[in-house]
């Protein structure tokens, strides 16, 4: 028995066995069948997917001849002469990989290494990338059938297709982007963290491909920050209401998220929570506006359009909220989309990610895409709400620094040191933002939570 992998650049692999149900909505079939049909991932949007398929290699003996009395008679030496053998292949895991020339969508920034490549007069284009697409959120990067469970075997087998398709296509590097913690500790056990410089460029003098275990795999990591639907003052409860969770800040903070929510009123501005199917075509008509304004005010085009929010809603309208700001005269002037897994499920999520306005408002954009998160979560079950990436006006408001990773695999072991320099330092730095970023929160001492280092 031995795993093997096969690389197809359809999603006809789905249809193979039965597959877990993943850890986000943004890994769903349906999510991805949605950034298909409407030209968010493809050729022309820059990302063309390739789906490395693992798979289990057993032999299994068919005898042709078992009910045949003559065949029975015969010796050992001669059945197994008989014997046919054919392989018998079993759908372990798929890990998505998407060929790149350009870095948008992604949230994790190498544009230093690709100024380095240009420096020396090296291609750092095309590159791979394995991610939820425009989607800075953690979570499984690897399709898992039913029963299976992440192995060093499995990942070897998985990143030795990336390798293949790296060679095939002339890729500088591959790129894990916002894989989970489990992820990262199966890559860190599973593949070479260092190198050995000399042999790798002895090798790539004499013209030779660098084997996998001339490649490390280096790690990056990141910050972002999580709220988490947990009462330290309630022996770790669920909030019962906003205000619960409030009692559990500082009062200066306390007094300032109030003052806040009450600027919105006071503009005439009133919000209203929406799901699923409850959400109309005029409110999907009314967001999407909203939407393309968030890149209209910085001169950019969205990465997304009208018909992929609308294909959410046809296909997965059960992990679908949708909070909305009316002014005076009942206009719809803000709109913010979340996705959320099954409530009350374990380490159920919101996720926050699309938001615009068509006006500057006081402190709109911290009661839509926050509060109104906040409010949905505790009434859902939620345990966590993830606002989606960077911005340190989330610690105030009591979300929790959280670290994130990601996966590297340069293959050009000419830039490895430097970059694997890099990487350390830069965990480092990180490390201790979190550190500052943690001793700034503003919760009451004794419902403080505990800082993962």
């Amino acid at each position: 028995m031995n795993l093997q992998y096969a690389l197809l650049n359809d999603s006809s692999w789905q249809s193979q066995t039965d597959w877990q149900i993943p850890d986000t909505p943004f890994m769903s079939f349906a999510f991805w069948q949605a950034l298909t049909e409407t030209g968010a991932i493809g050729e022309q949007a820059g990302w063309l997917p390739i789906f490395i398929l693992v798979h289990r290699v057993e032999a299994s003996s068919t005898d042709n001849a078992q009910n045949n009395e003559a065949y029975a008679a015969t010796d050992s030496a001669q059945k197994a002469e008989e014997v046919e053998t054919t392989p018998v292949t079993q759908s372990v895991a798929v890990l998505p990989v998407f060929i790149k020339n350009h870095h948008r969508g992604e949230f994790v920034f190498d544009h230093a290494w690709a100024e380095a490549y240009a420096r020396y007069g090296v291609d750092y284009y095309p590159r791979l990338v394995s991610s939820a697409p425009y989607t800075p959120i953690t979570g499984q990067r690897l399709w898992l059938a039913e029963g299976e469970a992440l192995t060093a075997d499995i990942l070897q087998t998985a990143i030795a297709g990336v390798d293949d398709i790296a060679q095939q296509v002339g890729a500088s590097s591959w790129h894990g982007l916002f894989v989970t913690p489990e992820l990262a500790s199966v890559a860190s056990a599973a593949m070479p963290t260092d190198v050995d410089i000399e042999r790798a460029l002895a090798a790539q003098d004499n013209g030779l491909e660098p084997t996998a275990i001339d490649i490390p795999i280096l790690e990056r990591q990141g910050c972002q920050f999580l709220w988490q639907n947990k009462n330290l003052l309630d022996d770790e409860q669920p909030f019962t209401d906003f205000d619960a969770f409030l009692m559990t800040l500082t009062a200066k903070k306390r007094k300032n998220i109030r003052a806040e929510r009450k600027k919105v009123a006071r503009q005439g501005i009133r919000c209203v929570r929406k799901c699923g199917e409850d959400i109309t075509e005029g409110d999907w008509k009314a967001f999407y506006h909203c939407y393309v304004m968030t890149y209209a005010i910085r001169g950019q085009r969205p990465y997304l359009s009208e018909a992929f929010f609308k294909k959410l809603a046809q296909s997965m309208p059960e992990h679908l909220f949708l909070a909305q700001a009316y002014n005076e005269s009942d206009e719809i002037i803000a709109s913010s989309l979340f996705l959320y897994d099954k409530p009350h499920s374990k380490g159920a999520t919101l996720y926050g990610r699309y938001w615009g306005a068509l006006g500057e408002y006081d402190s709109l954009h911290f009661e839509l895409c926050y509060y109104q998160g906040i409010e949905f979560a505790i009434e859902q079950g939620l345990t966590y709400f993830d606002p989606g990436t960077q911005g340190e006006h989330k610690l105030i408001r009591g979300f929790i620094p959280t670290k994130t990773h990601s996966l590297h695999r340069i293959y050009d072991p000419r830039f490895v040191p430097a970059i694997s320099d890099f990487c350390t330092k830069d965990r480092m730095h990180m490390a201790q933002y979190r550190k500052q970023a943690h001793e700034a929160l503003p919760f009451n001492s004794d419902n403080m939570p505990s800082f993962d280092s």
